[in-house]
């Protein structure tokens, strides 16, 4: 079968079976295309050719790239995930990637808000203008529930129950899960639907909770957009993205007793071992504390 077909192949299992993001499926092409290109240019045209020499041949030349640790454990988790899928289909006999040891990686802590940063980020959207009232919204539901971007972008005018306070997302894996809501973030969407979505949904007509200026559903990108507009205004020394939102809403519910499962459950984590990284964030959270504040610290 040709390496075409194969890909092709390949993202159709990630889009139907794995339901990944059209921009997870990019990444894995990406990296799968890059390693194709490697391989031809050392005389192997056929991907059931490839040996775990090359495969180190490959990560050799990745390393003398100077590629980052991170970047080579993406493009390694790509290929092997690719090999993996043609064994099962039974395409291939072996897989040349189970031997190659993925490289370690120093824990990064993820970033987040304090409380102060937070509440300046929230203020800034005028909320006398239709998208000044769609923009406090999106910030003040990020922060309200920790939902991912993705998440936020995939809400209906449906997706809400006031009543209940929550909001019910579609996460990784087509998993659906409800999560809360608090009183600003309900009167900043009730707020939204009457006086901003109404007014930007005169010419186009869909089920999308956040729109733009004409009417159509909000891309993940432009959400990032959007919030990069008000960090600018905020602070030039912050450094803010959508995912640290969701850092910031599960670092701020643990330093004030919160649970880790609870946490889990409303972040839509898998495995408790993700959640657990934010008990790290509020150690170093506690002692930046302690040695800002103790005398003899």
């Amino acid at each position: 079968m040709q390496p075409d077909t194969l890909l092709l192949l390949f993202k159709q299992y990630l889009q139907i079976e794995k339901n990944a993001s059209p921009l997870t499926v990019t990444n894995y092409e990406k990296d799968i295309l890059a390693f194709t290109a490697f391989m031809k240019q050392h005389g192997v045209m056929e991907y059931a050719a490839v040996s775990y020499v090359h495969v180190r041949s490959y990560l050799t030349e990745l390393h003398e790239r100077d590629y980052a640790r991170r970047s080579i454990a993406r493009k390694l988790s790509s290929l092997r995930s690719f090999y993996r899928f043609m064994v099962r289909e039974e395409m291939l006999e072996h897989n040349p990637f189970t031997m190659a040891s993925t490289p370690k990686l120093a824990k990064k802590l993820p970033g987040f808000l304090f409380p102060k940063e937070v509440e300046s980020l929230l203020a800034l959207p005028d909320t006398t203008r239709p998208l000044g009232r769609r923009d406090r919204a999106i910030l003040e539901m990020l922060y309200a529930s920790g939902m991912r971007v993705s998440e936020l972008t995939g809400l209906t005018i449906r997706s809400v129950d006031v009543s209940a306070g929550t909001a019910l997302v579609f996460g990784k894996g087509a998993k659906e899960r409800y999560v809360p809501l608090g009183e600003h973030a309900l009167r900043a969407y009730e707020h939204y639907i009457r006086e901003g979505r109404s007014l930007l949904c005169k010419q186009h007509k869909n089920d999308a909770l956040f729109v733009n200026v004409r009417g159509e559903p909000l891309t993940d990108r432009s959400v990032r957009r959007i919030i990069n507009k008000y960090v600018e205004q905020a602070s030039e020394l912050l450094k803010v993205s959508p995912h640290t939102f969701r850092h910031t809403f599960a670092t701020h519910l643990i330093e004030n007793g919160a649970d880790l499962r609870s946490v889990q459950e409303m972040l839509g984590h898998a495995s408790i071992s993700s959640t657990q990284i934010y008990t790290h964030v509020t150690r170093e959270r506690m002692r930046l504390v302690y040695n800002q504040a103790h005398p003899r610290a």
